[in-house]
C-alpha cells in the first residue's frame, strides 16, 4: 500500500482501549439486530439471514469505527479488514436503519465524535476548483471504462425495469431529452448548462437548434466535451467554458443543471439560485437534477465530515427536496414539477458497479491501485444502497421565473 497516498488507510486504527471496547460492544448488538450475517474472525456467522459479512481482522475493523465512526468503516473496507458476499445488500440493510443503529443517548453526544468539515473544503471560488479538480479531473478514461458511450455520469431514466447495460444509452438520452423538454430548448434557444460532464446535454441540446454556453471546473472534461462537439459537427453552437457559475455573465432563455448543486455546499445555495435567476430572461425556465435526501437527515448532518467528503466529493451536501424550493423561492423562482425516480439510479449505479469490478486489470493499467479500486467499489455500491434503502432520491425540478420580473431594477 502507498502510505503517502492513503495515509489513514496505511496508518492504520487508532484510538483508546477503553473507546474501542465501548464500539465493539455497540457494533455488535446492533449487527445482531439486523438481518445480516456477521462473522468476526475465524469464528462462526452469526445470524440465520441476510447478507454475509466478514469482518477479517475484527480488532483494526472496531478501533477504526470507534475512532473515526463511517469514515473509519470505509477506510477498513479500502484496507480489505471486511468484505461482504453482497456489498450492496449488506449497506442497504445498514441504510435502512441508519437511525436506529446508534443509541439515542449516544445520539444526542453525536457532536463530540461525529468529525466536523474542515474548512478548506468550503466552496470559495478557489475551493470549488479544487473541490471538482480532484474527482472529475482524475482521468477520462478511468470514468469511460464504466460509464456508457454518451459519457454521461448521472442518474439516467428507464423504459422500463429489469435493465441491462444495452438499455442505458437509451435510457441517458431519455433522461437529457426529458431535462431539455423541461426548459423549453429548441431552435435559437439560449441555453445556459452549468456543469458540462463529458458533453452529451450540450450536444443534443445543439442538435435541437439551440446556442449552448457550458460551464465547468474540470479541464478533462472540458478538454473531451469540446473534442466530441467538434466531432459531431456542432463547434460553432456551442462554447465549453473553464468558468465558474458564479462568473456567467449574460441573458440565457434556459439553464439546465444536472447534479450540479450537490456540489454547491449549503453556504452557497443562496448565491446558487439567485444567480440562476440573475442570468435568465423573466418568463425563463430552470430545469435541475439534483439528488436529494429527507430534510430531517440533512439538517442533522449539514455540518458532518463524511468518508464520501473525504474520499470521492469534497465540499458537497445533498439538499432536500424543502431546502431547494425555500433557496428558489428567496431567489424569485417558483418550482412548477418536481418529480423523483431514485429506483433509476440504483438501477444506474448497478450497471457502473458492475462494469467497473469486471475490470480490474484495466483499471490498474491506467495507474490506479488495490486501494483505489476497492474506494471505487465501496463508493458505488454505498451511493447505490442509499437509493435501495430510500434514503436517496434523484429529482427533475422545474423553476421558472416570473414573466413580469424586470432586470436589476429589475430582474432578480
Amino acid at each position: 500500500m502507498d502510505a503517502a497516498r492513503w495515509p489513514d488507510v496505511a496508518r492504520g486504527p487508532r484510538g483508546s482501549a477503553v473507546r474501542t471496547a465501548v464500539t465493539r460492544l455497540i457494533v455488535r448488538r446492533a449487527l445482531a439486530s439486523l438481518p445480516l450475517r456477521v462473522a468476526l474472525g475465524e469464528a462462526p456467522a452469526t445470524g440465520e439471514e441476510g447478507p454475509l459479512v466478514r469482518v477479517h481482522d475484527p480488532d483494526a475493523f472496531f478501533r477504526r469505527i470507534g475512532s473515526d465512526g463511517l469514515i473509519g468503516f470505509g477506510e477498513s473496507y479500502m484496507a480489505g479488514e471486511w468484505d461482504a458476499d453482497d456489498p450492496v445488500g449488506a449497506l442497504t440493510v445498514l441504510a435502512c436503519h441508519l437511525t436506529a443503529l446508534v443509541p439515542q443517548p449516544l445520539q444526542r453526544l453525536r457532536g463530540a465524535w461525529a468529525h466536523r468539515r474542515p474548512s478548506g473544503q468550503r466552496n470559495t471560488l478557489e475551493g470549488a476548483r479544487e473541490n471538482i479538480h480532484r474527482h472529475y479531473d482524475l482521468s477520462n478514461e478511468l470514468f469511460a471504462l464504466f460509464l456508457d458511450r454518451t459519457m454521461t455520469y448521472s442518474s439516467a431514466l428507464f423504459r422500463k425495469r429489469p435493465v441491462t447495460w444495452s438499455d442505458l444509452a437509451d435510457a441517458q438520452h431519455r433522461k437529457i431529452d426529458r431535462l431539455l423538454d423541461l426548459a423549453g430548448v429548441g431552435e435559437g434557444t439560449r441555453l445556459l448548462e452549468i456543469g458540462t460532464g463529458w458533453g452529451e446535454l450540450a450536444l443534443r441540446a445543439a442538435a435541437r437548434g439551440a446556442r449552448v454556453v457550458s460551464v465547468t471546473l474540470s479541464q478533462e472534461q472540458r478538454e473531451l466535451a469540446t473534442a466530441r462537439l467538434a466531432q459531431a459537427g456542432y463547434a460553432d453552437r456551442v462554447s465549453v467554458e473553464l468558468c465558474d457559475y458564479r462568473q456567467v455573465t449574460g441573458v440565457h432563455d434556459a439553464v439546465v443543471s444536472v447534479e450540479m448543486i450537490e456540489a454547491v455546499g449549503e453556504d452557497y445555495w443562496p448565491v446558487y439560485f439567485d444567480t440562476l435567476a440573475r442570468l435568465l430572461v423573466p418568463g425563463g425556465r430552470i430545469a435541475l437534477q439534483a439528488i436529494t435526501m429527507p430534510h430531517d437527515r440533512m439538517r442533522a448532518t449539514r455540518t458532518t465530515y463524511t468518508w464520501i467528503h473525504k474520499y470521492i466529493f469534497p465540499g458537497g451536501l445533498i439538499p432536500s427536496v424543502e431546502a431547494i424550493g425555500q433557496c428558489a423561492a428567496s431567489a424569485g423562482l417558483r418550482v412548477q414539477e418536481n418529480d423523483g425516480f431514485g429506483g433509476h439510479y440504483a438501477e444506474t449505479l448497478r450497471l457502473w458497479r458492475e462494469r467497473f469490478t469486471d475490470q480490474p486489470a484495466t483499471v490498474a493499467s491506467l495507474g490506479f491501485d488495490a486501494v483505489f479500486r476497492r474506494m471505487w467499489e465501496f463508493y458505488l455500491a454505498y451511493c447505490e444502497a442509499g437509493f435501495r434503502a430510500g434514503y436517496l432520491d434523484v429529482r427533475q425540478v422545474l423553476l421558472t421565473k416570473d414573466a413580469t420580473s424586470v432586470q436589476d431594477g429589475g430582474v432578480r
